[in-house]
Formats: C-alpha cells, sequence, structure tokens
C-alpha cells in the first residue's frame, strides 16, 4: 500500500534496508548463536545517521518524529530484532531527556546520540517494579552537591553497553509514584556498576543487564525535569516509544510472512508447490492481511501523536497490542508453513518465532496495554 511517504522518508527507509540487507541478515544467525552484542552494526547504523532521527535538527539530529522512528525500526527488525531492539533502546533511554531535559543537558547529551557516538539505555524495570512500575525501591538522597543513588534495576536492555542511562528513582519515598524522580547516570560513575549478561530465549544479540548502584554519586545537575514528576516523564517516554515496538512487530511479521511465501513457491509436495493447495493460501492470506493491518493502525497511531502529542496513550497502546500479537501469530504461522524446516536452526523463522515473543513483553506487557486502553476509555465515555 501506498503511505505517501516524503523525500526524506523514502530515504530513511531505504537506507534502513541497505543496513538490514548488507549488515544484518548475512549476521544475524552468529549473533544469535553466540549471544553477541552488534556493536559494529550499530556502527554502520550511526554512519547512515540514523541515530540522528529522534534527535531535534539543534542538537544535530535530523528533527524526525514518531513516524520516521516507525519507519526504520520496521526495516532494521525484518533483518533482526535483536539490533533492531538495540537501536529503538538508545532512543528509549534519551527520551526523557528530551520531554524533561534541561536546555544544558540537550546540548550535553543529545549531539553525541544523534551521531552515534554514545549509546543510551532507560532504567526502570526492577525485581518487584515491573508491570507495576509504582513499585520501584530505588531511592536518590540529595548530598551537597550531588545526588546518591543505591538500588538495582533489572533486564535493562542496552545494560552495560550504552554509556547514558536515565534512572528513575524514589527522591521521597512516602509520596510513592509521585515521589519519583529521573536523573542521568554515566557509565563509571562511581558506585554504579552492571550485573551479568542475561542468557535470553530470543533478540540474543542485544544485550541485557542488572544496573546496580551502591552509593552512586552523581551531579546535582544530573536531575532531569523537576523533582517528583519523574513518573510524568516516564507515561509520556513510554506513549511515545511503543509504537516504535509496533513497528518492530510489523517488520517481522513482514519478514516471516515473505519467508513463508518464498518457502511455499519452492517446496513441492504431492506433484506441485505447496502454495497451491488451499489450505496453505488460506493461511498466507491471513498471515498477509494481519500484517498489513498492523502496519496501517501502527503508521496512523505514530502520526496522530506527531500531530495530537497529549493525546496519544490509547493509540499507542492499542498499535503495540495489536502489532506485537499479529507478530507472535504470524510467526508461527510461518514456522508451521515450512513444517520441520521451520524448526530448524538453519531457517530464520525458528528465530523469528524466538524474537516475537518479548515484543509482547517488554515496555509494558500487552495485558498492560488492554488495561490502558479500558482505562481511556472509561474517560472518553464518562
Amino acid at each position: 500500500m501506498d503511505y505517501f511517504l516524503t523525500e526524506e522518508q523514502e530515504m530513511i527507509v531505504e537506507t534502513a534496508r541497505e543496513i538490514t540487507r548488507e549488515k544484518i541478515i548475512p549476521v544475524r544467525a552468529e549473533l544469535d548463536e553466540k549471544n553477541e552484542f552488534a556493536a559494529s552494526i550499530l556502527e554502520d547504523i550511526a554512519r547512515a545517521d540514523l541515530f540522528g532521527i529522534f534527535v531535534p535538527e539543534e542538537y544535530g539530529g535530523l528533527g524526525g518524529g514518531c513516524f520516521e522512528i516507525v519507519l526504520a525500526l520496521e526495516e532494521l527488525a525484518k533483518g533482526c530484532v535483536g539490533v533492531a531492539t538495540t537501536f529503538a533502546a538508545s532512543a528509549l533511554g534519551i527520551f526523557p531527556v528530551l520531554i524533561a531535559g534541561s536546555e544544558e543537558q540537550k546540548r550535553k547529551y543529545l549531539p553525541d546520540i544523534a551521531a552515534g557516538r554514545r549509546w543510551a539505555a532507560f532504567g526502570l524495570t526492577e525485581a518487584n517494579a515491573g508491570s507495576d512500575a509504582s513499585g520501584i525501591q530505588t531511592t536518590a538522597v540529595p548530598d551537597g552537591d550531588h545526588w546518591v543513588l543505591n538500588g538495582t534495576k533489572q533486564w535493562i536492555t542496552n545494560g552495560g553497553e550504552a554509556q547514558i542511562y536515565t534512572i528513575v528513582a524514589l527522591t521521597d519515598p512516602s509520596k510513592g509514584a509521585r515521589g519519583a524522580s529521573i536523573f542521568i547516570v554515566e557509565d563509571g560513575d562511581p558506585g554504579f556498576s552492571y550485573g551479568k549478561k542475561e542468557d535470553k530465549m530470543g533478540i540474543r544479540s542485544s544485550a541485557t543487564r542488572e544496573l546496580i548502584m551502591k552509593d552512586c554519586r552523581i551531579p546535582r545537575d544530573r536531575l532531569v525535569g523537576r523533582k517528583g514528576t519523574g513518573f510524568i516523564t516516564v507515561m509520556k517516554t513510554l506513549d511515545v516509544s511503543r509504537p516504535g515496538i509496533a513497528s518492530l512487530g510489523v517488520g517481522l511479521g513482514q519478514a516471516a510472512l515473505d519467508e513463508a511465501v518464498t518457502y511455499a513457491k519452492q517446496r513441492v509436495q504431492f506433484g506441485r508447490p505447496i502454495i497451491g493447495f488451499q489450505a496453505i493460501q488460506h493461511m498466507l492470506a491471513d498471515m498477509a492481511t494481519q500484517v498489513e493491518a498492523a502496519r496501517a493502525l501502527v503508521y496512523a497511531a505514530a502520526r496522530h501523536i506527531d500531530a495530537h502529542p497529549r493525546q496519544m496513550s490509547k493509540v499507542s497502546s492499542m498499535c503495540k497490542v495489536f502489532a506485537t500479537d499479529m507478530a507472535m501469530k504470524v510467526t508461527v504461522d510461518a514456522v508451521q508453513v515450512l513444517g520441520g524446516y521451520g524448526y530448524m536452526k538453519e531457517y530464520p523463522v525458528e528465530k523469528m518465532m524466538r524474537d516475537a515473543k518479548i515484543l509482547q513483553i517488554y515496555e509494558g506487557t500487552n495485558q498492560i496495554q488492554r488495561n490502558v486502553i479500558g482505562q481511556e476509555l472509561n474517560k472518553e465515555y464518562a
């Protein structure tokens, strides 16, 4: 379908597509097998200026919005969701600075992010604070010209690889979520360290580690926004980032469909290619329809968010839940179309199915997305 992209948007798509074809696909199986972080591919992405998509022009970026991020992530996900997640997580990590950071913070951090010289990560999740993000226990206490942070963040994408971390911590534990604030922690800060690299089912080229803060001292000017406004910024951050996760689902679903159709045209049984059998045709037809429907919703949601940034919670959650549920179903169906071959690591759909599962979990489980949608409907019909 024609989504009437501008010349600049077409260039973003083509650039990301070229990186996927030439840099990601040839090594994705090896990265998956070795659980290896794709640093060299991130350098290729940086040289192509894609890290600048989400950074305003005055800080060295391209000044794109949610829609441009979605376009790039969809193409990268067609090659490897792990690599695409690493790219997406850097955007997620710097969004709090874009949303609530001071001018000094933006000038200090955004040019390096836009150039891909440094990567970012977002530190929210803890052992007892997953879906219930208000359950965080990490604290930040003022001490002269510094803040002292104590706590552990769990399952942080880009952990140990990023150089800039936005950390959610309680500055007034008595107020619960209203006592949370956001801080910038840098790799090498005293008292800041990492746990072991997690051994995951999927997205294995993406690094996931604990962030450990033990009397971690950072300068007072690392507070992002006003004290006590952290969770407002967190919600805005997730609202603008979830279409990116949805676009990973679209790219993954499209890649799985492409593999299934190609195989069905080549695989001969009972004297003819299996795509000639109605049972296979109907599976592929449903897969194609689901991918295209998800793409339409994600694109529409991203454009809506760019035009109406104060009205995005519902559409952000809708596109995330729909596209990632689609990716899980379509990858499972792709394995089924390939049959025994689909179950073998020699064929990419096995990896695609493993990668798909996390999309329904991170950045808010799909059950939480449905809660958000329901709450927004309750407000609308009040």
